[in-house]
């Protein structure tokens, strides 16, 4: 018994020091929800119509856009589909309204990414 716990207490510090796990989608998935500003969703909960034209302000200026999935309600941050690109343009527009984005997602340090493949 003494061997056991000695092994779980070894195999938390050796998980603990390895770091976040990365996960990534072997397949794209579909995510349909809101589009939301991750900054005024996650301190005030904006979301909506009336929350848009703050929303696309706050993207302009830098706040990451995020996905609030219908349902579930999981944020995904939004990304570019390859580096050193902006989110597209047509994920930004559907900001404060439904869309479904096609994408990888990424789990990272339990924050959830998605990649922006395509906006409908």
């Amino acid at each position: 018994m003494r061997n056991i716990v000695i092994s779980a207490i070894l195999f938390g510090c050796l998980m603990a020091l390895v770091g976040p796990a990365q996960v990534l989608a072997a397949d794209s998935v579909t995510v349909t929800g809101e589009v939301i500003d991750t900054f005024c969703y996650a301190t005030m909960g904006a979301l909506g119509e009336n929350h848009r034209e703050c929303g696309l302000d706050c993207v302009k200026k830098g706040i990451s856009a995020g996905m609030l999935e219908d349902g579930t309600k999981k944020v995904y941050v939004l990304l570019p589909n390859k580096d050193r690109s902006p989110v597209p343009e047509a994920a930004i527009q559907k900001m404060g309204r439904k869309a479904t984005i096609t994408g990888k997602v990424y789990v990272s340090g339990g924050t959830n990414f998605l990649t922006v493949e395509s906006v409908k």
